[in-house]
């Protein structure tokens, strides 16, 4: 809603007045929203006797509502807090798009560059249709090889150079840039190019790029630094006899920009806010623009059991999903690991985002998200927003 102002009060028209009024009440309904997330967010980890986790909500640089609830393990002491770390699971591809942005806007990489000139092991069945396969096709999913190729090796926890080997095997089910196959051994390829121009290892260039800049304090890559930290969240998965405590499996820990990120629930605060354009310095507009701009579709997502009454339309960026939520942009990512699920999204046009960590595989991270961009979007609506 555009209000212009006519009549001037003191040194207030009153559009700026009333703009005032609105931006008051747009305050005071998010808190709301954000209250009543809570109370959600624990009844439903409550009924679905989940062992703990912890969500946030944001507006532009503040924390509007940030909660955790039950156990870093199931049946110990320890509670989790705003700091306790969590596995990210595939809201690492975030981080990992963001990272490549960073050089192609530093004239370092090319998105049009073949991902074989970083990785020259690389091939297919056809060595020519290993060429024609680049960094944007990597980072958007848009390969053209089956999707999730050699993830069952990656579970077997089979070195991943000897998984990038027999690539030789396999031949692409469309041309690049053509169709959607969601990957995580193809998508970590990116990590060759990142390491090679930015001359960096992987977990030091994100260190010195993102989680030092934006005070990622306990965030890190890998098994051993998760492994070192003490407070962290130890996974669960369900069992016919309720949620059991397993071991961390160091496998998808192989496949650093897949997978690779740990992150406190406060980190992932501080993340959303760069996202939302708060830390310009860090992420500037342009690269914000640049991965977030819809790629290719991916409509099986429009199928997602609790989202599917939702979304118009969903596409997949560099490192983020792009769905159309009842007529309104939405940057979305999900990830799952061995006892470990995270959600991260936001909404550019109300300013807003939030996050959600859990310790046990459950698809209720799913539920409560769907439910709350449905209610965001509706008092938006009221709003005039």
């Amino acid at each position: 809603m555009l209000l212009k102002p006519f009549l001037l009060i003191g040194s207030l028209s009153i559009g700026s007045l009333l703009t005032l009024v609105q931006v008051s009440a747009a305050e005071s309904q998010y808190s709301d929203l954000s209250n009543s997330f809570k109370k959600r967010f624990n009844h439903e980890l409550r009924e679905n006797k989940l062992p703990g986790g912890a969500f946030v909500i944001v507006e532009a640089d503040n924390v509007l509502k940030l909660g955790t609830y039950g156990k870093r393990s199931k049946g110990s002491n320890p509670n989790i807090n705003a700091d306790t770390v969590f596995r990210l699971a595939s809201v690492s591809k975030t981080f990992a798009g963001t990272l490549a942005s960073m050089l192609v806007e530093e004239g370092k990489l090319d998105w049009q560059q073949p991902i074989a000139s970083y990785l020259p092991e690389f091939t297919l069945a056809d060595q020519q249709n290993a060429k024609l396969i680049n960094l944007g096709h990597i980072i958007g999913h848009s390969t053209g090889l089956m999707p999730n190729s050699y993830d069952n090796l990656i579970n077997a926890n089979v070195n991943l150079t000897k998984i990038v080997s027999k690539f030789d095997e396999l031949s692409p089910i469309c041309q690049p840039g053509i169709c959607y196959g969601y990957q995580n051994v193809a998508f970590s390829f990116i990590k060759e190019a990142i390491e090679q121009q930015s001359t960096f290892s992987y977990a030091n260039f994100i260190q010195k790029r993102i989680f030092a800049p934006l005070s990622m304090s306990s965030a890190s890559v890998g098994y051993d630094a998760f492994l070192n930290e003490s407070n962290r969240a130890e996974p669960h998965v369900k069992t016919k006899s309720g949620f059991q405590q397993v071991k961390v499996k160091p496998n998808y820990y192989q496949l650093a920009p897949a997978a690779g990120v740990n992150a406190s629930i406060t980190d992932l605060s501080k993340w959303l806010m760069a996202n939302l354009g708060q830390n310009p310095e860090v992420i500037s507009a342009s690269m914000i623009e640049d991965i977030t701009t819809p790629g290719v579709k991916t409509t099986k997502e429009l199928r997602r059991r609790d989202w599917r009454p939702f979304l118009d339309s969903a596409h997949y960026g560099k490192g983020w999903r792009i769905y159309e939520f009842n007529g309104r942009p939405l940057i979305y990512h999900a990830g799952w690991v061995s006892g470990y699920v995270a959600e991260i999204s936001y909404s550019p046009e109300l300013n807003i985002g939030m996050a959600m960590l859990l310790n046990g595989e459950s698809r209720v991270i799913a539920k409560l998200s769907a439910e709350f961009w449905q209610d965001a979007f509706k008092r938006a609506d009221k709003l005039g927003i």
